[in-house]
């Protein structure tokens, strides 16, 4: 196993310093999860891949670390939105990395004062329903870019706590002041805030699966 590098404050890989990468010149958007094994084989960090282990520890984080995300790591994270399942493949979503902390300072104001949306990775699900090139209704169409954005967002979440990370989910917002501040008249879904914990927590007790699921005939 590779271990992980030292990182500097000034070292390109920070995440301040963090762009999306250009696709591989070779790169084929009808050919399924090619962003996902390109940025596989081009990183070195370590992967917990074992999906269950990872559910079983991932824990919503209110306090995280000033430990920067390397830059590997998030290109891990977007690109695993990317493998999400979508309508029709259209995926009728786009992802907002706010790097800007006047821009994360207004955010929390966005989303209730909630001062972990601060966090050194901030990534905002929105939907895009234009890109959803089905033969339905508008509202069918927003439905299915809701659930698009939804179910990415999840999927960076999984990816996020394979890496070591840990994250919380943001759904209350107002939906216009952070229109406003990522200047976009796309309509967000949910904010992820990721980084390091402070602190490692268990997670809390869920239902039993007789109380969870309702079997029907």
């Amino acid at each position: 196993m590779l271990g992980m590098r030292d990182f500097e404050p000034d070292d390109e890989s920070i995440t301040q310093d963090y762009e999306p990468g250009d696709s591989p010149k070779d790169f084929d958007p009808g050919m399924p999860n090619q962003l996902l094994d390109y940025v596989l084989r081009n990183t070195s960090s370590v992967v917990n891949t074992d999906l269950f282990a990872v559910m079983s520890k991932r824990r919503s984080t209110r306090k995280f670390s000033d430990k920067p995300v390397e830059t590997e790591k998030i290109d891990k994270i977007i690109a695993a939105a990317d493998t999400a399942p979508t309508a029709g493949n259209y995926q009728g979503f786009e992802i907002f990395y706010v790097k800007g902390l006047e821009k994360k300072k207004l955010l929390v104001e966005a989303c209730n004062n909630q001062p972990y949306v601060n966090a050194p990775v901030v990534l905002i699900f929105c939907k895009n329903p234009s890109r959803v090139k089905l033969d339905f209704s508008e509202y069918i169409l927003r439905k299915f870019a809701i659930q698009d954005a939804t179910l990415a967002a999840g999927y960076s979440q999984l990816a996020a706590q394979a890496l070591g990370l840990s994250s919380i989910w943001i759904g209350m917002f107002d939906e216009q002041k952070v229109m406003k501040i990522i200047e976009t008249d796309l309509v967000p879904s949910s904010i992820l805030c990721i980084g390091y914990p402070k602190q490692t927590k268990f997670p809390k007790p869920r239902r039993n699966l007789k109380d969870l699921v309702h079997v029907t005939w």
